[in-house]
Protein backbone atom coordinates (compact mmCIF):
# COMPACT_ATOMS: atom_id res chain seq x y z
CA UNK A 1 0.00 0.00 0.00
CA UNK A 2 1.44 3.06 -0.87
CA UNK A 3 2.31 5.73 1.92
CA UNK A 4 0.37 9.32 2.69
CA UNK A 5 1.10 11.74 0.19
CA UNK A 6 1.51 15.22 1.05
CA UNK A 7 1.13 18.71 -0.86
CA UNK A 8 4.90 20.40 -1.01
CA UNK A 9 3.61 22.77 1.53
CA UNK A 10 2.99 19.82 3.94
CA UNK A 11 6.32 18.52 3.43
CA UNK A 12 7.92 21.58 3.83
CA UNK A 13 6.52 22.06 7.29
CA UNK A 14 7.53 18.70 8.17
CA UNK A 15 11.05 18.91 6.97
CA UNK A 16 11.81 22.29 7.84
CA UNK A 17 12.88 23.13 4.24
CA UNK A 18 11.52 25.70 2.03
CA UNK A 19 9.10 24.85 -0.45
CA UNK A 20 11.25 26.15 -3.41
CA UNK A 21 13.91 23.90 -2.18
CA UNK A 22 11.78 20.83 -2.82
CA UNK A 23 10.97 22.46 -5.99
CA UNK A 24 14.84 23.13 -6.71
CA UNK A 25 15.47 19.23 -5.67
CA UNK A 26 12.38 17.73 -7.50
CA UNK A 27 13.38 19.53 -10.87
CA UNK A 28 17.85 18.65 -10.04
CA UNK A 29 16.29 14.94 -10.33
CA UNK A 30 17.37 14.23 -6.58
CA UNK A 31 14.03 13.75 -5.29
CA UNK A 32 10.87 12.46 -7.22
CA UNK A 33 7.35 13.15 -6.83
CA UNK A 34 4.39 10.39 -6.40
CA UNK A 35 1.88 12.03 -8.52
CA UNK A 36 0.05 15.48 -9.17
CA UNK A 37 -2.88 16.23 -7.90
CA UNK A 38 -6.18 17.56 -10.01
CA UNK A 39 -5.18 21.17 -9.40
CA UNK A 40 -1.86 20.27 -10.98
CA UNK A 41 0.00 20.48 -7.70
CA UNK A 42 3.14 18.26 -7.13
CA UNK A 43 2.43 15.38 -4.37
CA UNK A 44 5.13 13.46 -2.65
CA UNK A 45 5.38 10.48 -0.81
CA UNK A 46 5.93 10.70 3.09
CA UNK A 47 8.19 8.21 4.34
CA UNK A 48 9.92 8.55 0.66
CA UNK A 49 10.45 12.09 0.60
CA UNK A 50 11.30 12.74 3.99
CA UNK A 51 14.14 10.04 4.23
CA UNK A 52 15.35 11.16 0.50
CA UNK A 53 15.37 15.55 1.85
CA UNK A 54 17.56 14.33 5.39
CA UNK A 55 19.66 12.12 3.32
CA UNK A 56 20.26 15.24 0.23
CA UNK A 57 20.63 17.49 3.27
CA UNK A 58 23.21 15.32 4.77
CA UNK A 59 25.28 14.44 1.73
CA UNK A 60 25.06 18.72 1.24
CA UNK A 61 25.54 20.47 4.36
CA UNK A 62 27.79 17.51 6.21
CA UNK A 63 29.52 16.01 3.37
CA UNK A 64 29.92 18.79 1.35
CA UNK A 65 28.91 17.45 -1.68
CA UNK A 66 27.87 19.19 -5.16
CA UNK A 67 24.70 18.87 -6.53
CA UNK A 68 25.96 16.56 -9.36
CA UNK A 69 27.76 14.87 -7.13
CA UNK A 70 24.64 14.48 -4.69
CA UNK A 71 22.83 13.39 -7.97
CA UNK A 72 25.12 10.19 -8.43
CA UNK A 73 24.38 8.75 -5.06
CA UNK A 74 21.14 8.84 -5.01
CA UNK A 75 20.09 7.89 -7.89
CA UNK A 76 21.69 4.37 -8.03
Amino acid sequence: MPGKLLKIGELSRKVGVLPSTINFYTNEGLLKEAARSQGGYRLYNESYAVSQIKKIQKLQYQKRLRIDEIRKIVNR
